[in-house]
């Protein structure tokens, strides 16, 4: 009975914790979603109260506040987000098959190296990059933040890739050898169909990634009308200390979220999958 009880009371623990921190971790969006619906003076006056009436002004207006319709920054972030999603699959499940597959000099040296791009933070190469791409006349474009996806610079999406080719049977690449297929038609025609989880989940990751993407879009563009939605939404905050649009940032940044939580819901069995028979394959 007592072990019994102990079992119980370890179970009641657990979830009372795992309870808390989701709470915690969910309070700041719980808490956006609701100053979205408050008046600008209530937000900060009474920021733990609930709304007392669902004001969908700060919606509307925010749409329209900039000089630029939000209409235009979701379509500058798709477009990215969208061009970034294509160049990752196809560079990174190419550079991905070589590594798993294909026998050429050197490559554990490249491979180690390409691992090695994964402990570099983005700011080490930021400034190298920047002077690369302003003497080949792109900043202020969208080029520097698409040409690279269709070069595979994500090292991660090349491990992940690679850890899911190594676990396709060589057999079937034996096999179609045999009858004929090079390099190209295997990876075309055999590894890309058994593949679909983990380009599924690189495809994800990649247009969430992209989309939330902040410094990327801040340091090559400076057209409002090429700005994407977090960039926008910067425009909300007055930097030199005037008035700030708090009611509308908060709106516009519940918008946001809502690609994001679409493809989430939407595909989270495949993310789930394709991660983990990344990992456990070898």
């Amino acid at each position: 009975m007592n072990r019994r009880a102990r079992k119980i009371g370890n179970q009641i623990f657990r979830h009372v914790v795992l309870s808390t921190a989701a709470v915690v971790m969910l309070f700041p969006l719980l808490w956006l979603i609701m100053s979205a619906f408050k008046p600008d003076s209530m937000i900060f006056s009474h920021p733990l109260a609930l709304p007392e009436k669902l004001d969908f002004s700060a919606f509307v207006n925010g749409w329209t506040e900039l000089r630029v319709s939000f209409t235009t920054f979701y379509k500058n972030s798709f477009i990215i987000a969208g061009l970034a999603v294509v160049g990752n699959l196809m560079a990174c499940s190419l550079t991905a098959f070589a590594f798993a597959r294909l026998k050429f000099w050197g490559r554990s040296v490249w491979f180690a190296l390409m691992l090695g791009t994964l402990m570099l933070p983005y700011h080490v190469t930021l400034v190298p990059q920047y002077i690369m791409f302003l003497k080949l006349g792109w900043v202020g474009s969208y080029l520097p933040l698409i040409v690279p996806k269709f070069l595979a610079v994500d090292a991660f999406f090349i491990f992940l890739m690679v850890q899911f080719f190594r676990g396709i049977p060589r057999e079937i690449d034996e096999a179609a050898t045999m009858d004929g297929c090079g390099p190209w038609r295997i990876y075309w025609k055999i590894m890309l169909p058994l593949s679909t989880p983990v380009l599924a989940t690189a495809a994800i990751f990649s247009f969430i990634w992209t989309y939330d993407d902040f410094l990327g879009p801040l340091i090559y563009l400076n057209d409002p009308r090429k700005f994407t939605v977090p960039l926008a939404l910067r425009a909300f905050v007055d930097g030199s200390g005037g008035e700030s649009l708090y009611g509308e940032l908060f709106a516009m940044s519940t918008l946001s979220l809502v690609p994001v939580f679409i493809v989430f819901l939407a595909f989270q069995r495949l993310i789930i999958r394709g991660v983990a028979l990344g990992a456990l394959k070898r």
